[in-house]
């Protein structure tokens, strides 16, 4: 018996942005991110979750990174499963590996990893010779 192949495949949307490291950026994209989740269906569940976890990747991305930052959303509607697939990828640190930015509140920043690690089902890096690709996916049935 032969299956229908249009039923085994997942339908997959993608979009990318790139993002200027100057002021008001991040909150850009994230508007781009918000109507680019409304036209695709995204499940309600994780589209606060999703918003917030491009936030801090972004910003991360243009404050402690080379230029220039690239956003790629994936939204992946499979058979049982839907993931929102979310990388940053920046060209680098702009600090050597060691080096602490000096007069940065501890307070104000640092905690985008833990809430990324809160908020995603599977997160990573990946380094490659063009830079640095950090990515969280977000999972709803």
């Amino acid at each position: 018996m032969a299956a229908q192949l249009d039923t085994l495949l997942p339908e997959t949307c993608e979009q990318v942005w790139m993002t200027p490291a100057v002021p008001g950026a991040v909150s850009e994209v994230r508007r781009g991110v918000g109507a680019a989740l409304a036209e695709w269906d995204v499940s309600p569940e994780i589209v606060e979750d999703s918003l917030l976890v491009v936030s801090e990747l972004l910003t991360n991305a243009v404050l402690h990174a080379l230029p220039p930052a690239m956003l790629r959303l994936s939204w992946v509607r499979g058979e049982g499963v839907r993931i929102l697939h979310v990388e940053v990828t920046d060209a680098g640190p702009t600090l050597p590996a060691g080096h602490s930015r000096v007069g940065i509140d501890p307070d104000e920043h640092g905690r985008g990893e833990e809430i990324v690690h809160a908020l995603a089902t599977r997160h990573g890096i990946r380094v490659h010779a063009g830079g640095y690709t950090r990515w969280a996916d977000l999972v709803t049935v």
